[in-house]
């Protein structure tokens, strides 16, 4: 009976602290993650891949979109990932940026990472069920990636927003009808990542197993937690040209692809 107590107080203790490291880890990942560049217009491009053209063309077409449908959609290039996947490098960027109207949540971000030679179409809570994630995957590998693959940049940007802003201003269901334009298998681009399963594992039972390095986790944690608060504070806060997010959010609604 003692052995039993002492094994079920155990048990609880770990699934304790395995919750513990779960929700530790997941703030670490986002911690990590918030390096964002700044929201200085309808399109952000650190990496320099758009074109002067191909950015007067675009530019209007994301301003008459948020205009007439209160959608905003924008475009975003940036030099690193930081070592990140892309799908919560995005999610992150977009819940920084809080693109689309608060109370709807419609916002989009196309995102290019060129050195990774990945791309992500990051769509709001509001807007999944329009711009669902099959139809993103459409867009990426019929009207983005093609070119990308060529080095045209621009080509492909201008040609994923024109189809991004066909998909949210016009009946869903008629893009689905269109042989072209459906997909065969499911996005491939989400998927789990298997090393951050690994890190929690080991993490939670270090946890358990020795206090000294709980204290110096949770030390670690907390230097990590008030320099990143710092960092999204100057990065996120700042939005030259009087453009800003509305307060909209994302879930990690959107499609993935890589050329």
């Amino acid at each position: 009976m003692n052995i039993a107590g002492r094994f079920w107080r155990v048990s609880q203790q770990a699934w304790r602290f395995a919750i513990a490291a779960v929700a530790l880890a997941c703030t670490i990942v986002t911690a990590f993650a918030l390096t964002f560049p700044a929201l200085s217009g309808r399109i952000v491009d650190q990496a320099n891949i758009i074109s002067a053209d191909a950015r007067r063309s675009i530019e209007p077409k994301l301003a008459d979109l948020e205009a007439k449908s209160g959608i905003q959609l924008v475009v975003a290039t940036i030099a690193s990932l930081e070592g990140q996947e892309i799908e919560p490098y995005a999610n992150g960027l977009f819940r920084d940026w809080k693109l689309g109207e608060k109370t709807k949540n419609n916002g989009v971000l196309l995102l290019v990472a060129p050195n990774e030679r990945r791309v992500r179409i990051e769509v709001g809570y509001g807007l999944e069920g329009t711009l669902t994630d099959a139809l993103g995957k459409v867009i990426i590998t019929n009207a983005i990636t093609p070119r990308f693959k060529s080095g045209d940049f621009s080509g492909g940007i201008s040609r994923g927003v024109d189809d991004i802003i066909t998909v949210l201003t016009t009946d869903s269901s008629e893009w689905e009808k269109r042989p072209s334009l459906r997909l065969d298998s499911q996005p491939s681009g989400d998927r789990f990542n298997w090393l951050i399963v690994l890190v929690i594992i080991v993490v939670g039972v270090m946890l358990i197993v020795s206090p000294g390095f709980r204290w110096i986790f949770f030390n670690i944690l907390l230097n990590i937690l008030v320099s990143s608060g710092n960092s999204s504070s100057s990065s996120g806060s700042s939005s030259g040209g009087g453009f800003s997010g509305g307060g909209g959010s994302s879930g990690g609604g959107g499609a993935s692809g890589s050329w």
